[in-house]
């Protein structure tokens, strides 16, 4: 179940059936907050299959989405390496199936494969690139700037066309882009009578170049 997890992915099939000696399997329902930000905790969780949402919530409830994960991706790595709080929460969007492994037996697995904490290096600073540039989109863009960009970035090319696979509400990508759900139905409006953007129950397919400026 490891060889799709990048930090694990360069070690041959007798590691990975130790490492995972090391692991206890768990199975999240639907919407079932696994972390907490300011939780202590000491684990690591390999996504395995399903699906999650990284957010972040203020005193009076307003979420703030940072990221979406699915199975080949992991979260907690931080709590590997220092002893803070959780700096986010984490909740199933679908139901999920997840590899827990506690941070002492993560320690003992690198003490004999130090080569992940390579990949672990590398994960982290594409994460901090990833949001550097979420930093700069609030920092410089307007809500149609960071609706278009995210948006984009959401598609994958299939059969010529720009399509989300990934189901969402316009509340869910307000929170995403630091929005009101009132602008980004507007604005959503506007592309889709335009021609810019079909969507469907289950995918959005982006027709056409979306412009600059709306």
């Amino acid at each position: 179940m490891l060889e799709n997890i990048s930090i694990f992915a360069s070690m041959d099939a007798a590691d990975h059936a130790l490492i995972e000696q090391c692991m206890v399997k768990r199975v999240f329902p639907r919407h079932t907050i696994i972390l907490s930000e300011g939780d202590s905790s000491d684990s690591l969780y390999l996504i395995l299959d399903g699906k999650v949402k990284v957010f972040l919530n203020d005193e009076n409830g307003k979420e703030a989405i940072l990221n979406y994960q699915t199975a080949g991706e992991y979260f907690g790595e931080l709590s590997l390496i220092d002893d803070s709080e959780r700096s986010a929460s984490i909740m199933t969007v679908e139901k999920s199936t997840m590899a827990v492994m506690s941070k002492q037996a993560f320690h003992q697995v690198l003490k004999k494969n130090p080569d992940i904490a390579i990949h672990l290096l590398k994960d982290l600073a594409q994460r901090v690139r990833s949001l550097t540039d979420e930093v700069k989109s609030l920092a410089l863009c307007d809500v149609y700037g960071r609706l278009s960009k995210t948006l984009q970035g959401m598609a994958i090319e299939q059969d010529g066309k720009m399509v989300i696979e990934e189901s969402f509400t316009q509340q869910e990508l307000a929170n995403r882009i630091g929005a009101s759900r009132e602008m980004v139905c507007r604005i959503f409006k506007d592309l889709v009578k335009g021609g810019y953007i079909s969507s469907g129950q289950h995918q959005t397919i982006i027709n056409k170049r979306l412009p600059l400026r709306y």
